[in-house]
């Protein structure tokens, strides 16, 4: 399924980070959700907007309760605002 958002919005898939301190694994239910994301489909813009700051491909940094959740083929993806992206990791 192919998704585009609209709107100004962005489609981002969560860049999932390994958390481990010394020999001791973190289960999945205690760790925090990643805050970093990549840019999987940006909102085109109309002719009298302005273009959107970021790009497909870009890593970003977001707010903790940025976005919506959303699944698309078994997959999780957040929907969010560019409001929403705090910054561009370059």
């Amino acid at each position: 399924m192919k998704i585009r958002p609209i709107n100004r919005k962005v489609l981002v898939k969560r860049i999932e980070e390994e958390m481990k301190k010394g020999s001791i694994i973190i289960p999945d239910t205690v760790k925090e959700k990643p805050q970093k994301g990549t840019v999987i489909e940006v909102a085109k813009t109309g002719k009298d907007e302005d273009p959107m700051q970021v790009k497909k491909g870009n890593k970003i940094l977001f707010g903790k309760y940025a976005g919506t959740e959303i699944e698309i083929d078994a997959k999780e993806y957040l929907i969010m605002s560019e409001e929403d992206i705090l910054a561009i990791i370059e």
